[in-house]
């Protein structure tokens, strides 16, 4: 009789996350949340084509089997037109997110990756609000 050996099964996470991202200049800031809202991960990555590239495998592999739901850009019109653009032709769903309130970002401290977070959550907001809506007539 021969004997096998099998070493631990890997489990492939499958999740639906969302990323946040807090654009600049010279590098982006992004934070993934899960469906529920939990944080995953946050990473930093150069603005340009190849950070682009990188930011989106990271989120790919932070995904696993799943998807990424969508990525919440801040400053589309300007330091963040070039990942929109990007992300948009790769086939993703970029949503544009108003960048926050400077007076309660500054009570509350301010740093790029709280920014990215607060993007992913203002996405993950409307991802609730359209999946609660009625898609048929009200009887």
């Amino acid at each position: 009789m021969t004997s096998m050996t099998v070493g631990p099964t890997e489990q492939v996470v499958s999740r639906q996350i969302i990323i946040g991202v807090d654009t600049h200049k010279y590098a982006h800031v992004a934070v993934a949340l899960d469906h529920l809202g939990a944080r995953i991960a946050a990473q930093h990555v150069a603005a340009n084509r190849e950070g682009y590239a990188q930011l989106e495998a990271w989120a790919a592999s932070l995904a696993g089997n799943g998807r990424v739901l969508a990525y919440g850009v801040e400053g589309t019109g300007s330091y963040g037109v070039g990942l929109a653009s990007f992300l948009r032709r790769a086939g993703h769903r970029v949503i544009e997110v108003n960048r926050g309130d400077r007076r309660s970002r500054r009570s509350n401290g301010k740093s790029d990756t709280l920014d990215a977070e607060a993007a992913a959550r203002a996405v993950l907001g409307i991802a609730r609000r359209s999946r609660s809506q009625p898609t048929g007539p009200l009887r």
